[in-house]
């Protein structure tokens, strides 16, 4: 053989080996991360598909967030907002205010961030309260509601009672899953799951490259969250997922039971025949904010409402006549129903 043919064989095979390594290169799928821990006083788990692992950064995003939103926090805007300090609310908290004046709206008040005093009352709160009498609930009353408060040109939250409080409980964990995924997106990331103390949003595919599988609890009276058992698993992308619900956060009081949902409007937690709601929605903090009205509404004004919202789709577990479980799904909740 020549030295020309040698020569270009030489470069034919070098050819070759680039294309096989560029080729192999970009087939390389990224492995799944998956990164948990604790944030607002719960856990948190998120799997996502990406060659770096954003644990950091998604913990630096969920401090900026509590440091908005969560009540506990003494220097926190929602807690200088409800000391009546002069401040100009960030976006976090802007974001959260806008929509659940939205929501307050649609669901004629059965959702209201304006609750919190009355939460604090009945002690499913931030601060520490012994059992209300009539009288006390009366007096709440009169500064709860959520035509109570607007935000100025300014940007500033407006009270007409400067005993007004705020507590976006209901909502925040739902917030915070949306922030996260945002964050995962400004990353690239397109395949993901993240789960903040049971709220969740699921994007693309899970690591077997289908949607992801998401369960739903029984909602068996557990406080200490020990016992799961799953009542209907979801096949699911695309979407947020919350459910609120009053089998773990209780109490009982001269033997009656106590849950943590308040009717913003009567000023008592609610004694419904729903035990929990799960909501399907664009978004997770909109699933939240749904999930906890359809707890205050109950199951027949629940139903009605969710079947009249095309965008939201719902899961009614309830108590039956002989206090079995029942479920209840809207026509658009059918298609998510994992089938075995």
């Amino acid at each position: 053989m020549d030295k020309k043919k040698i020569k270009n064989s030489f470069w034919i095979l070098l050819l070759v080996v680039g294309t096989i390594w560029i080729l192999a290169k970009h087939n390389t799928t990224p492995a799944y991360q998956k990164d948990n821990g604790l944030v607002f006083g719960t856990i948190y788990n998120i799997t996502y598909q990406s060659d770096t692992n954003l644990k950091n950064e998604i913990e630096t995003e969920l401090r900026r967030f509590d440091g908005s939103l969560s009540p506990f926090n003494d220097t926190a805007t929602i807690t200088r907002i409800n000391r009546n300090e002069d401040v100009v609310p960030d976006t976090f908290f802007t974001n959260v205010f806008k929509r659940s004046m939205e929501i307050s709206k649609e669901t004629d008040g059965a959702f209201d961030i304006t609750v919190a005093q009355l939460a604090n009352a009945w002690g499913f709160g931030f601060k520490g309260g012994a059992f209300p009498d009539s009288a006390m609930i009366d007096s709440l009353l009169q500064f709860t509601g959520y035509g109570k408060v607007t935000l100025s040109t300014e940007g500033k939250v407006v009270k007409q009672d400067p005993r007004t409080m705020l507590s976006c409980s209901a909502v925040a964990k739902g917030y915070a899953v949306d922030v996260v995924a945002a964050l995962l997106e400004r990353k690239g990331v397109k395949d993901f799951m993240i789960d903040i103390g049971g709220e969740v949003v699921v994007h693309g595919n899970n690591p077997a490259g289908e949607k992801w599988r998401i369960g739903i609890n029984k909602p068996v009276d557990d406080s200490l969250a020990v016992n799961q058992p799953i009542q209907t698993i979801l096949h699911i992308t695309g979407a947020g997922i919350a459910t609120s619900g009053n089998y773990r956060n209780y109490y009982y009081h001269n033997g009656k039971k106590y849950a943590h949902t308040i009717d913003p409007r009567t000023g008592y937690p609610v004694q419904h025949d729903i035990l929990s709601a799960t909501v399907i929605a664009k978004d997770c903090m909109s699933a939240d904010a749904y999930a906890t009205a359809f707890m205050v509404m109950g199951l027949e004004k629940a139903k009605r409402f969710a079947e009249k919202h095309p965008d939201i789709d719902a899961c009614f577990i309830y108590a039956g006549p002989d206090e079995e479980l029942q479920v209840y799904y809207t026509k658009g909740m059918e298609q998510y129903l994992e089938t075995k």
